[in-house]
């Protein structure tokens, strides 16, 4: 498995200091972002999941705990929209050039607003995916989201 990643570059050109973690992917997993944590031997409010979203018909990031659901009426809020849905997942590894279970918020093929939950900032690090499946960044959430221009927003249900 290769360290380098589109996610990696990205976070080095922005002179973000972070750290790499594999972990032996799960392809069978219910929900990857659990999986993560548990193999990293991390709390799930620690290591980050990156969904694809549309508001408005708009694509959008979101970086949440991976042990918590996103709430639709917040995401939508965070962007000053009416809706929010779930993207499909052909169309979030088309935008981003990730594939499903490796999809950063860092590096994506096309630049779309992202937003992070706020509780995540009171965390000293966390993890979030590298740009590829079993491969997790840790960093500190406020370079996270200066790298990403993110908007800090309640996201939780």
């Amino acid at each position: 498995m290769s360290k380098t990643t589109r996610a990696t570059q990205a976070l080095t050109k922005a002179g973000v200091a972070f750290s790499v973690h594999t972990y032996d992917y799960d392809p069978n997993a219910e929900r990857v972002g659990l999986q993560a944590a548990e193999a990293l031997g991390e709390d799930p409010s620690r290591v980050l999941k990156t969904l694809m979203a549309e508001v408005d018909g708009k694509p959008v990031c979101c970086v949440v705990p991976s042990d918590r659901e996103v709430s639709m009426k917040k995401l939508a809020s965070a962007f000053g929209g009416k809706s929010a849905a779930m993207m499909k997942p052909a169309d979030a590894e088309r935008l981003t050039g990730y594939h499903v279970g490796g999809i950063s918020p860092f590096g994506q093929k096309k630049l779309v607003p992202t937003a992070i939950e706020e509780a995540a900032l009171a965390e000293q690090q966390v993890y979030i995916n590298g740009g590829q499946r079993g491969l997790q960044v840790r960093l500190q959430p406020r370079d996270a989201q200066a790298a990403l221009k993110a908007v800090v927003a309640p996201l939780i249900a």
